[in-house]
C-alpha cells in the first residue's frame, strides 16, 4: 500500500527535480520513519519505479536526466561506503586476533 502511496504521491505533485518535497515532510505525510522511508525508496527503485532525489529532497523522475543525476549521486556514495569498507579491513591489521570475516551479502549487522 505504502508503494502506491508514494509513487502516485511524487508522480502527482513533484515530478521534476524543479519540484521536489523534504525527507522530513513525506515522512510526516506518509506516517514513517527516515529509516523507513529510505527504504521504501530503495525497494521502489529496484522495480524501476523512477524516484530522484537531490540536495532539495524526493521527486518523481521527469527526464531521463534526472535519473542520470540520481545514479551519479548514488554512485559518489558506494566508492563512499567502500572506502569505508576499505579503511575497516585495514583496521583489522591492528587486531591480534581475527574474527570470523563477515559474509559478502550483507549479513552480520548495521553499519
Amino acid at each position: 500500500m505504502k508503494e502506491e502511496q508514494l509513487t502516485a504521491y511524487l508522480k502527482g505533485a513533484y515530478r521534476g527535480r524543479q519540484s521536489t518535497i523534504k525527507s522530513a515532510e513525506l515522512e510526516r505525510v506518509l506516517h514513517m520513519s527516515g529509516t523507513d522511508l529510505r527504504k521504501l525508496v530503495n525497494k521502489l527503485r529496484r522495480k524501476s519505479v523512477p524516484i530522484c532525489s537531490g540536495r532539495d529532497g524526493y521527486f518523481y523522475a521527469k527526464t531521463a536526466g534526472d535519473i542520470i543525476r540520481t545514479i551519479r549521486a548514488l554512485r559518489v556514495m558506494i566508492k563512499g561506503l567502500q572506502a569505508a569498507v576499505d579503511g575497516l579491513v585495514a583496521a583489522l591489521d591492528k587486531f591480534e586476533e581475527m574474527p570470523p570475516q563477515p559474509d559478502e551479502k550483507g549479513g552480520g549487522g548495521g553499519v
